[in-house]
């Protein structure tokens, strides 16, 4: 049986992190991995106040599987580190990485699980929800109707009130050769949605911490995996996630990181030199 570990990362965002958690305990198998299930979950914490580990510790005792909370020192935006903390710490062989603003339908796992296979990572995709449905949905106005379990048809109205932007990837299509068509692509994969094999990762040494501040960690990630000689596969049509309205980031770094990117790929560099290898024991 394929154990997984899903990496949330999250910052000063308790009432969401609450619905992914929630989104989550309503997967097919509901077990920790050390109990032989199928998955656990890791809070990979850039930094949050005492308010999120209060709102895991209220939720813990109700949810099916395991969770580790991960946190580290909050000196502004550093995911990557978060992440690789977080992979260190992981249990299972293949990991799914969630955003802190990303709620997974009850299938994300299942697929995910499906689409897993060696030699190739999966980038899944979004549906964007509007201001005012993300407002709703975190006011408990929809939270008793668990928009994760919706199916496809409950989302039209939704869609043409223009409260989530796209319909059709809600759609799912089974896995094919087609998933693969662009296999050597890195625009567009983001570790809001990515399932990779935890091996691949460590073969790379995981996230580049030098990139701080918002932009680019991921996709600097998926050129080094690529480079590796792993593929990328499609998620799209099998493992879309509800991600929630909020305020733009700080983009300040924004520049500095694009740069390191675009530096990056003028290179044959595979291995990240601040990385995950400075949690493994």
């Amino acid at each position: 049986m394929l154990k997984i570990s899903v990496i949330v990362t999250t910052y000063n965002w308790p009432e969401a992190l609450e619905l992914i958690l929630r989104a989550l305990a309503a997967q097919a198998h509901l077990t920790s991995v050390d109990k032989g299930a199928d998955f656990e979950v890791i809070i990979a914490d850039d930094g949050s106040t005492a308010d999120t580990a209060e709102r895991v510790k209220q939720l813990q005792p109700n949810l099916p599987y395991y969770v580790q909370h991960v946190w580290q020192e909050d000196k502004g935006f550093r995911a990557a580190r978060a992440r690789n903390r977080a992979i260190a710490a992981a249990k299972a062989e293949y990991l799914i990485f969630l955003d802190g603003d990303c709620v997974p339908q009850t299938d994300f796992i299942k697929r995910h699980h499906q689409l897993a296979e060696a030699g190739v990572f999966v980038a899944g995709n979004r549906i964007l929800l509007s201001q005012a449905f993300t407002n709703q949905v975190l006011e408990n106005a929809l939270n008793q109707k668990e928009i994760w379990k919706w199916p496809t048809r409950q989302w039209l109205l939704p869609y043409l009130r223009r409260d989530i932007n796209r319909l059709l990837p809600l759609l799912r299509l089974p896995d094919s050769v087609f998933r693969k068509h662009d296999k050597q692509k890195w625009q567009g994969a983001k570790t809001c949605n990515l399932g990779v094999w935890r091996s691949d990762l460590l073969k790379i040494n995981g996230f580049d911490e030098r990139f701080q501040g918002w932009g680019h960690e991921d996709a600097e990630l998926v050129v080094r995996l690529l480079r590796s000689g792993i593929g990328r596969k499609m998620g799209s049509f099998a493992v879309p996630v509800l991600h929630l309205w909020h305020p733009e980031q700080n983009r300040f770094q924004e520049t500095a990181n694009r740069q390191r990117l675009e530096q990056m790929l003028k290179s044959t560099v595979t291995w990240a030199q601040q990385g995950v290898d400075r949690y493994e024991s």
